[in-house]
């Protein structure tokens, strides 16, 4: 069983079961972009103002973040599908709830607790760790792959909601949406049943780290909390242009539209940047990969502040998704570089609960930034400077890691 265990490790079925976590991931999206898209018509119909709009975002990221969580711990005991199930469900009522909502309150509420907490977050943090345990020596380039489903979501889901916001309105789009993803995700969770061979007899010893390991050279909770500082720092920065792109193409008066279509360019080019990163991650590690995400990440914001113009605004966005693609995937492999195997679910599940109450916080800071001065300029250097503190920290955690690798041997002429 132990050699048959090892043998699945970046095998041919291995990598048969990542193009179903790509497509699981895809659909599990919807939930993370389809506040972005109906922002506009939400603030109207509801007649609320901008930084209320952007609370439904705000509870899904923070749903979405703590879910993750509890939905690693049951990938960890139970295997991923259990929880693809649940957040198949969750999903479904979510947009239905939606859909029926008669206030701004309602409206987020739906989106905080059955869309991010017990739907959206199945389709993540938990689909990246079982990824994870199922490769070794592809491991960046495989959580890569899995994680661009995420962007590849973002891609899609934009411009079809768009379409049927304009179309049908935003109610009837949610409906659509709460008969399609669960039927899809319920269907594609029977395909994940075995558990990693990671976790299976020697192999768990051969490709985990071992328990009571000092990550960085810190104790277990230290390590793990600066990782999740780091993530809220990158996440609050990388929410300005997903989350407010839309609106902001509005306020300069290019429509709603060009904006949808800004957002899934961004969100291609994130694909592209995820892939690339991955084979990077392969050849330098997590850590360097955060680095190096973190520091053109902040260039990209930088670039918003002096260019307004249509053609500018595509090209930056593009810029944008190029720079920071490989940013979150990068914690799921700094976890498998420098924890126990046997936690992954829940530890990856922990930072990107992190990085989602980045988005959260980031999501509606910019809103309320917005409201408060009238323009998204103060919000772009709001998030350069949380990028920063990013920054700073995967610095400081490289340089414990190379202090603590050992010196080769002189060897004598």
């Amino acid at each position: 069983m132990t050699s048959g265990a090892t043998d699945l490790i970046d095998s041919r079925q291995a990598w048969r079961r990542l193009m179903v976590t790509l497509a699981l991931m895809t659909v599990g999206a919807s939930g993370m972009y389809v506040v972005p898209v109906v922002l506009p018509a939400v603030q109207a119909d509801f007649g609320v103002a901008r930084a209320d709009a952007s609370l439904p975002y705000t509870l899904l990221m923070v749903g979405f973040g703590l879910g993750g969580v509890a939905m690693g711990r049951l990938a960890d005991r139970f295997g991923v599908a259990v929880p693809l199930r649940v957040g198949a469900l969750g999903l479904g009522l979510g947009y239905a709830a939606a859909a029926l909502s008669g206030s701004i309150w309602a409206f987020a509420v739906a989106h905080g607790v059955l869309i991010g907490l017990c739907g959206s977050s199945a389709a993540f943090s938990p689909l990246l760790a079982d990824t994870s345990l199922w490769f070794d020596r592809r491991r960046g380039i495989a959580v890569a792959v899995c994680a661009s489903g995420n962007y590849l979501g973002g891609t899609l889901w934009p411009p079809v909601i768009q379409h049927f916001v304009e179309a049908a309105g935003w109610r009837a789009t949610y409906w659509g949406l709460a008969v399609f993803c669960p039927l899809v995700m319920l269907a594609l969770a029977q395909l994940m049943r075995q558990r990693p061979p990671a976790l299976q007899g020697a192999a768990r010893v051969a490709t985990g780290v071992a328990p009571g390991s000092q990550p960085f050279g810190l104790p277990l909770g230290q390590a793990q909390a600066l990782l999740c500082v780091a993530g809220v720092a990158c996440c609050v920065a990388m929410s300005m242009p997903q989350v407010h792109i839309v609106a902001y193409c509005s306020d300069l008066g290019f429509g709603a539209a060009r904006g949808a279509e800004m957002l899934s360019l961004m969100l291609a080019c994130g694909i592209v940047s995820r892939l690339i990163s991955g084979a990077i991650c392969d050849r330098i590690g997590g850590l360097r990969t955060l680095l190096l995400g973190s520091g053109l990440q902040t260039l990209a914001l930088m670039l918003f502040l002096p260019f307004d113009g249509l053609v500018p605004l595509y090209v930056i966005s593009a810029l944008f998704g190029l720079f920071q693609g490989g940013i979150v995937p990068s914690y799921a492999i700094i976890v498998r570089e420098h924890f126990p195997a046997a936690e992954a679910g829940a530890r990856v599940g922990t930072v990107i609960m992190a990085t989602m109450f980045g988005m959260a916080l980031g999501g509606w800071m910019s809103g309320k930034v917005f409201d408060l001065t009238g323009s998204y300029q103060a919000a772009f250097l709001n998030g350069i400077g949380w990028n920063l503190l990013n920054f700073g920290i995967a610095w400081m955690l490289l340089r414990r890691v190379r202090q603590r690798a050992p010196v080769a041997p002189q060897v004598p002429a």
